[in-house]
Formats: structure tokens, sequence, C-alpha cells
């Protein structure tokens, strides 16, 4: 049993094999102490139990095929033939990818019948180290918005209060590894996309700095892939399979990803942790959200940290600014096509089209300003790395809001005059490309989770994920408070 002590135990027909860690998982395939059908037909019962409640996993495959993949696995294991550390493994892709044989829907029905002939890279690679993908995850139409609903496949839950909102727009991986039905996923992070979810679902995630999960192309665009977990060392092996170069992303880091299977124990005692907060009161924020992630400063505390308030000033505002211009330049570019055509036009959601028509105006100096604006902002966060090892800001603006509400147009006295101005406090980091760790800090009064953003620095991963992993053991949130379903 994995539960931590003075939590409460799961209910009995909760299996006690989907309460393992990815990795304490992956150990017990490798010693033939479970089989890989014992795995799979055990997480597709828990699956059918719970996800009705959810609706995180979507497109789910033939069940028989899937207990022959599982056949297939033991076999190999039979022959001294293990793919590698996730062999066996049942996952769920996230909707905006590819995984051969599954629909990509992106959750718009202008996609709901398009099946993908291939895997994009981070999903070749799991394959490749032993997973077997039984679906999708849930996510919003088109990925914009932290709030998962679509027309193709309605609205995604939290595992928490199923009356409130998983995020997004990994909000189906999310709620899927909270509730255990995953023992690890894939997501895919523009605006908190990684971030956000897993605050609200009492998890840990990893946004990576560019380059480290390889993508095509030679701009580094705002939107990146990769791992979520309910623990670091799970997050860290998966981001090992996933990252590493490729010959088609020129970009890409030249580093063994076999760095990040390496022992996580590290002394961090002097480090310096620089407190973001509202920016000086620049970000709304819902009551008693800070206090909650100021709390935190004691965990840190117990591990040797100092954790203490930035005083520099930083141009927030111009951040700002820099980011609407690129999500417009790249969402908007991405799917403009979409907007010609009368047909699909009508089917596009107001936050698609709100990007479109902010790229059709963007001119050649507004691209010029998206540029030197990125610049400027990462010298100045650059410029904080002189006195901080790390930086700490909270993951998002509100707790989790009612699953029936598109999105918070309002934070305390204050409009929020866009459909993602209530997620402003991930923008800034999304634009400095540095590494970005979700920690759980704890629940609200009503029981909901909330997360903070642990900033690295540049191409950082590793020591980013050994301080992640030293705070994990001093409150070890997700083992200690499981979501109600579970309890």
């Amino acid at each position: 049993m994995v539960v931590a002590p003075g939590s409460r135990l799961p209910a009995p027909e909760v299996p006690d094999l989907v309460l393992l860690d990815a990795v304490e998982l992956s150990w017990l395939i490798r010693r033939r102490e479970i089989t890989c059908v014992e795995v799979m037909e055990t997480y597709l019962r828990h699956i059918d139990r719970l996800n009705p409640a959810v609706n995180a996993i979507v497109s789910r495959a033939d069940e028989a095929e899937l207990v022959e993949q599982a056949q297939q696995r033991d076999q190999e294991l039979d022959r001294g033939d293990p793919t590698g550390w996730m062999h066996g493994f049942p996952i769920a892709v996230k909707d905006l990818s590819h995984a051969n044989g599954f629909p990509t829907t992106m959750g718009s029905p202008i996609f709901a019948d398009q099946v993908a002939t291939t895997d994009d890279l981070h999903v070749r690679r799991m394959r490749e180290a032993g997973a077997i993908v039984v679906g999708k995850t849930n996510v919003p139409e088109f990925g914009l918005g932290s709030h998962t609903f679509n027309p193709v496949f309605d609205t995604t839950l939290n595992a928490y209060d199923t009356t409130r909102s998983a995020g997004g727009s990994s909000g189906g991986a999310g709620a899927a590894l909270a509730l255990r039905m995953l023992p690890v996923a894939d997501g895919s992070d523009f605006m908190g996309s990684l971030r956000n979810p897993a605050a609200w679902g009492n998890l840990v995630s990893l946004r990576p700095g560019f380059g480290r999960i390889p993508s095509e192309g030679f701009l580094s665009e705002p939107a990146v892939v990769g791992p979520m977990g309910r623990t670091v060392r799970d997050i860290a092996m998966l981001l090992s399979t996933m990252a590493g170069p490729d010959e088609r992303a020129p970009l890409s880091i030249e580093q063994d990803p076999e760095l990040f299977t390496g022992n996580l124990e590290h002394d961090f005692g002097g480090a310096r942790i620089g407190w973001i907060g509202d920016f000086d009161g620049y970000l709304a924020t819902e009551p008693g959200l800070l206090d909650l992630c100021t709390a935190s400063f004691g965990a840190f505390a117990e591990i040797g940290c100092e954790v203490e308030p930035v005083s520099r000033r930083l141009p927030v505002e111009q951040a700002w600014e820099t980011f609407l211009l690129w999500r417009a330049w790249t969402v908007g570019r991405k799917n403009a096509e979409l907007h010609a055509d009368p047909a699909t036009r009508e089917l596009l959601k107001p936050e698609l089209v709100f990007e479109i028509e902010g790229y059709r105006r963007l001119t050649v100096d507004d691209i010029a300003r998206a540029l030197t604006g990125r610049d400027e902002w990462y010298a100045a966060v650059a410029g904080l790395f002189e006195d901080y090892d790390f930086l700490l800001a909270p993951s998002a603006q509100v707790f989790p809001f009612e699953a029936g509400q598109r999105w918070p147009q309002q934070i305390g006295d204050r409009s929020m005059d866009t459909y993602h101005r209530w997620m402003e406090t991930v923008a800034p980091w999304t634009l400095s490309g540095l590494p970005i760790v979700n920690l759980p800090v704890g629940f609200s009064e009503s029981g909901l989770p909330m997360g903070v953003q642990l900033i690295g620095r540049n191409h950082a991963e590793w020591p980013l994920l050994q301080l992640a992993h030293a705070y994990e053991q001093a409150t070890d949130w997700t083992h200690r408070v499981l979501p109600p379903m579970l309890r």
C-alpha cells in the first residue's frame, strides 16, 4: 500500500495495483511479481468504474485488443526482452497529439472523424518504452482555455469535486491521474496547460524548457510537450523517455536523457528562492489562494531553503502584451484556414476566432515587437537568477470553478478583459522558456487543490526536479490527500 501514514485508506474496491506509483509499478512488472495482463485488466476495470464520473479518458480502444497487446508484453518478458521502463503500462495520449490508430479530434467537430496514421515523436518514444495506448485524454476545443469542455466529448470534471473544472488543456490527463486511472500521462503547455490541471488535481508536472523534448522547426514556439504524474520520480522517468535530440528538431538539446533516471536526492541547504506572488498586486487572485501558496514556504525551509519576496520590479505588463502577440501569431496562424472557409468558421469556438482575428491584424512591426519583447523579458528574468537559485509563483489565480462556467469573467472586483486573462500568472514564465514544475501546496477550506510554479534556470531541469523531489519528501500531498472517490 502506497498511501502515506495518516491519510485515509482507500475504499476496498480501489485496487492496490492502481495506487502504485509508476516507478513502483515498473519495478514489479520487471520482477514478474505482476503480469502485464493483470495490470491492463485492473486498470481497465478501474477506468470503467471511475471515468464516467469525470469524463477524462475518451476514444477508448477495444478491450480485447488491449489485453492481447498486454499478453505480447508478457511474452517479451518471458523471452527476457523488456522494451523499457514503461513495459506494459496503459497510457492515454492527450487529444491534441497524434497516436497511430486513434482519433485526434482536438475536441472539435471539424476533426471528430480524423484518425491518426502516425505517432507524434513523444508518443512513439512512450510506445518504444513499452507503453500501450488505451485511449486519449480529453481537452478543451483546440486546446484553448484552461477548462476542459468541447462539443465532441463534453466536459471533464475535477477529481476532488465533480461540480468543478479539472483545468486544461491537459484536463483529461490531470483528472485521470488524480483518480489513478493512469500511472503517468503526457500533456502539453502553452498557457499553463500542464501546470493548471496539475495544480487543480494535487499532482506534479513539468513544463520543460525549449528544446528539451524535441519539436520540429527553427522557432522556439511557446507550446511544449511535457510529463504529468503523481510523483517527481515518475515525471523524471517519463521525461527521460520523451526527451533527447532528434534529427528533425534542429533546436533539440544534445544531452543524454538518461540523466533524468539518476538519484534525485540532493542537499539544498542555503538555496535561495525568490517569491513572485501576484507581482505586488498586479494580478487578481481569489481570496485565500496566496495564503495557501505562501504556506509552502515552511516545507522549503524544512529542506534548507530560504524563500523571500522578489523586490525587483519586473516589466510584467509588457510581458503580457508580448504574450498576446505570440498567442495570436502562433494559434491564429495555424488555424487561419479554418476561419477562411465559411463551412468550418461557424464551427469554431469564440476563443479561437479571437486568436485568428488577432493574427490577421498583426503587422510586421508586431512580429518584431513579439521577438524583441520576449528577449527583453528573458533578460529581466535572467537577472533575477543573479540573486536567486529558483523562483516561485502561483500556478493559478483562482481555485477550480464551477464546471458549467465557460471561464472566470471576474476575480474579486476585477473584470477579466479576455478569455485567458484569469490565467496570466503562467504567461510570463511560458514566455521565458525556463523549465517549470508544478508542486501541490494543499487545499482550500472547501477542499479544492492548489499548486505553485517552481521555476528553474535555463536548461536546468535536473536540479529543478531534485528540489521538487526534496519538497515532495517534506509534504507528500499527492499521497496524503486522495480524491473522495478513492477514500
